[in-house]
């Protein structure tokens, strides 16, 4: 019936669909969720539109797929400038040279440099054996115990020193009074907000929401060609070799009557006994004015099948375990697998984009 069957109506999904029906293919995308978009969803409350599953900031510095997207959006130039508050003390984020100054008094990015290398020199780590250590012996203990240590044991579920040092490979020290959080050279927010890019290119293609493709899996693996797998690729295979791990989020939001509540889209709460990572107050993303505010605050999770999985553990165990998963599906002419959860990989928006339209190259080039 269908040349391509899509699951998972996400950015990934989505740009198939649109570039596939594009080429005069018959496609039908489905998506377990009521809504496309998948986790970049925006939704409209009160005239703000609210970021469903997280801050989205989408920020590039590669050309194509900055224009690719200007076709279905247009965007502002929101810059992300975060803060972070500890203990009552306030932050800007990336550490910085303002950062700096906060924390110690000092003004040149000399004396900075000397701070750090200072407080590295007496922490004497040389070969870090955890994530704590290695944090310390990149910026030093001030910066990590403020900064560092809390928000990433938040994030993990578990203490810095049980956490492998591999996951703090390197944290971005700036010698320069910039808040910019990202260094491409393109970015920003769209315009009345994600959603409206995903319909765009959805247009004119079927899509059936609330159907989740495990339960109806015997009908809808004979209604295509070729199948696009945008969800869990060990779930595809039935956990053949085992279970991938993740983590998860959950979201609280509240719509409050105050015209402004924290000042800023993102500020991040780096103690530990603070339980969420961070607060979004989503009208700050488009500059937008009213009498009413939406924030969400960001509590990181735990997670089994029953919750959303955001984070893949991308350590040795789960890695080789997916190399599994992957060769499997190399040997399947019938299936692609596309997106963080078919790939087991944490995609920032424009790489998604971009690993897309590499699929639909190869795709559509080799016929």
């Amino acid at each position: 019936m269908y040349d391509y069957l899509i699951v998972g109506a996400g950015l990934f999904g989505a740009i198939f669909a649109y570039e596939a029906n594009k080429r005069g293919k018959k496609c039908l995308v489905i998506d377990k969720r009521n809504h496309i978009a998948g986790n970049i969803y925006t939704k409209n409350i009160e005239g703000i539109n609210v970021h469903k599953y997280g801050a989205h900031i989408f920020h590039t510095s590669n050309k194509e797929v900055w224009e690719y997207i200007n076709q279905f959006a247009e965007f502002n130039r929101y810059t992300n400038s975060p803060v972070a508050i500890y203990k009552g003390e306030l932050y800007n984020m990336p550490f910085n040279m303002n950062t700096f100054n906060k924390l110690w008094g000092v003004i040149t990015p000399k004396e900075a440099r000397a701070k750090i290398e200072e407080e590295k020199k007496e922490a004497g780590i040389t070969n870090p054996k955890n994530l704590e250590e290695q944090a310390i012996s990149l910026v030093g203990k001030t910066i990590y115990e403020k900064l560092v240590k809390g928000y990433t044991e938040k994030q993990w579920g578990k203490k810095a020193e049980e956490l492998p040092s591999f996951i703090i490979k390197r944290l971005p020290v700036r010698f320069t009074y910039d808040n910019n959080y990202f260094n491409d050279i393109y970015q920003g927010i769209p315009i009345g907000g994600y959603t409206k890019i995903i319909e765009k290119m959805l247009d004119k293609i079927e899509v059936k929401l609330n159907c989740d493709f495990f339960e109806n899996r015997e009908e809808l693996e004979n209604i295509a060609e070729k199948i696009i797998f945008t969800g869990p690729i060990d779930k595809y295979y039935n956990y053949k070799f085992g279970e991938l791990e993740y983590r998860s989020l959950r979201f609280e939001t509240e719509i409050l009557d105050e015209e402004n509540y924290q000042g800023n889209a993102v500020v991040n709460y780096t103690e530990y006994e603070v339980p969420y990572t961070r607060i979004i107050e989503h009208k700050h993303f488009e500059y937008i004015n009213g009498p009413k505010t939406i924030i969400t605050k960001e509590y990181p999770d735990s997670w089994n099948k029953e919750k959303e999985p955001y984070y893949p553990i991308n350590n040795d165990k789960n890695n080789n375990l997916y190399e599994k998963y992957k060769l499997l599906a190399s040997k399947d002419d019938n299936i692609i697998f596309g997106g963080r959860l078919g790939q087991y990989k944490y995609y920032d928006m424009d790489k998604v984009i971009f690993e897309a339209l590499n699929v639909v190259s190869k795709e559509f080039n080799n016929k």
